[in-house]
């Protein structure tokens, strides 16, 4: 008796599941539909460089050596950048704004970044959190 109940719950969960692919809108199909349609979460393409920086800034471990070297940048905890500021995109403008003050400029995430054990490139990182957070404080304004 138990396995006929079970095979009458999977034919209602897949009967569900067809009326909800029925009336379900369509997804967008081309890269503008998207970004259109995102366009309110502020979620912007990387470029070429960045897109192929990405594995690497992935590679994040979270051993906190590079914040040995350089504490912060900004109001952000270096070891933090990669980690946590290039994952959530709709929170980009809060971390650019996090980053601005106190910026120990190029050489000292060059500095930080050569001590990293899985050579994250950090200074690209940042670089990139501020381009994307500016263009997304710039369509909210």
């Amino acid at each position: 008796m138990g396995r006929r109940s079970s095979v009458v719950r999977l034919g209602w969960a897949y009967a569900r599941h067809q009326l909800r692919r029925r009336f379900r809108e369509s997804l967008p199909a081309h890269a503008q539909e998207v970004l259109t349609a995102y366009a309110g979460d502020g979620l912007q393409p990387l470029t070429l460089n960045e897109r192929g920086r990405l594995p690497a800034v992935s590679r994040c471990i979270n051993c906190g050596l590079c914040a040995l070297v350089v504490k912060r940048v900004g109001g952000v905890r270096v070891a933090d950048l990669p980690a946590a500021y290039l994952r959530d995109y709709t929170q980009l403008p809060a971390a650019a704004t996090d980053l601005e003050g106190g910026d120990p400029g190029t050489h000292a995430l060059l500095s930080a970044a050569a001590v990293c054990p899985v050579s994250v490139p950090l200074a690209e990182v940042a670089a990139a959190v501020r381009r994307l957070g500016a263009s997304q404080r710039e369509e909210g304004a």
